[in-house]
């Protein structure tokens, strides 16, 4: 099943003031880009769109907001490298774990939350003895759009 493409906003300015974190006018910027953001964005493309927002974001800011949040297990970071070099990039945290597909050819992510995956983290756990705390599962090939255009 597909994932809800946005977040409701101000829940991550919300779960921030709720823990007694700082916010600034660029923090809400930053945190309003990736509520509404309708894909996976890296720091580059945070920074843009939040300057937009305010142009008082610098990269600095984008770059220590985005490590509070993780801390704070509000975003997860994603090491998509196979697609576009070195790039991480960033989305809110979701309550549940969820599968990223990855097209080799243009690059979109989709996600796609699954009762098997959640089935075999259940299964490593018992099999192995081994909490799971984090699981990520990306999977490489084509969009159906790409595959149209061969």
């Amino acid at each position: 099943m597909p994932l809800p493409q946005t977040e409701m906003p101000g829940r991550l300015q919300s779960y921030c003031a709720e823990r007694g974190i700082r916010m600034t006018q660029q923090r809400r910027a930053i945190l309003s880009v990736m509520e509404t953001a309708k894909k996976h964005l890296d720091a580059a493309q945070l920074l843009r769109k939040a300057q937009r927002l305010d142009a008082s974001v610098d990269r600095s800011t984008v770059y220590r907001t985005l490590q509070m949040l993780k801390r704070q297990g509000l975003v997860d970071e994603l090491d998509l490298m196979h697609i576009h070099g070195e790039g991480h990039y960033y989305e809110r945290k979701l309550n549940r774990d969820h599968i990223h597909m990855a097209c080799l050819r243009c690059g979109k992510i989709m996600e796609f939350v699954s009762d098997v995956f959640d089935k075999l983290k259940r299964q490593v756990e018992r099999d192995c003895n081994f909490q799971i705390v984090v699981s990520r599962l990306e999977i490489g090939g084509y969009c159906n759009a790409c595959r149209a255009a061969k």
